[in-house]
């Protein structure tokens, strides 16, 4: 309860002023009311300028060849915010094996600046859907032998659930959308493989389905066996 002092005018505090004070002689009780421009509460929906703020800290990495492994403490370590209750990561690895053959690397190419862009918007509209801290995503292009990873999610949140469907979202939505190809490599032949996300996504658009056979991998799609 607030108790007005006998030599304090209410109306010149900044907090009250926009607000009735009730009469103390009345029996109205001073209830304190929370200002319009409060910290939002858990559930609230964040304001568009708080999203992109925060998507300014974020990290999006696409790494060429040369570039050796992604250093996965550096991502973990970049989403670390002492308001989070919860890192959660994704890391996506070169299996050694497919349909009964033997895998011994994937070589990736991409649309470098397109895919830059295309994974920062995807971080963006995951901050949009999650109440997050800070996000990290970064992908390898070039050759990644059987048992290294090619690509790496990481988000912390202040509640574990915003950060593991954080990741979830990120990932499939690279899949779905990034301009990025890969050409699995076997011990007996190679073949380009198109991310089956894709095509679910745009089952119904021809054009969109032309256009993504006809990027910069679309025609090289074959299997040259050994």
């Amino acid at each position: 309860m607030l108790i007005p002092h006998s030599g304090l005018d209410l109306t010149k505090i900044p907090y009250l002023s926009s607000r009735r004070i009730p009469d103390p002689s009345s029996d109205e009780s001073f209830v304190q009311q929370p200002p319009n421009n409060s910290f939002p509460m858990a559930g609230d929906e964040l304001p568009a300028a708080a999203v992109e703020t925060a998507a300014d800290e974020d990290l999006v990495e696409i790494l060429e060849e040369e570039s050796g492994r992604l250093d996965i403490a550096r991502y973990v370590d970049h989403v670390r915010d002492l308001s989070a209750g919860a890192i959660a990561t994704f890391e996506g690895t070169t299996r050694d094996h497919f349909a009964g053959r033997r895998v011994v690397e994937l070589r990736y190419e991409a649309y470098s600046a397109m895919a830059r862009r295309r994974m920062a918007a995807i971080l963006r509209e995951a901050r949009a859907r999650h109440d997050l801290r800070r996000l990290a995503v970064a992908h390898r292009l070039g050759t990644v032998p059987a048992g290294e990873a090619s690509v790496f999610v990481a988000a912390s949140a202040t509640h574990r659930a915003d950060a593991m469907e954080a990741c979830r979202y990120v990932i499939d939505e690279i899949k779905a959308s990034v301009p990025i190809w890969k050409k699995e490599v076997y011990d007996d032949g190679e073949v380009w493989k198109e991310n089956s996300e894709f095509f679910e996504r745009h089952a119904d658009d021809p054009a969109a389905v032309a256009t993504k056979r006809g990027g910069c991998c679309g025609n090289k799609v074959r299997v040259q066996e050994a």
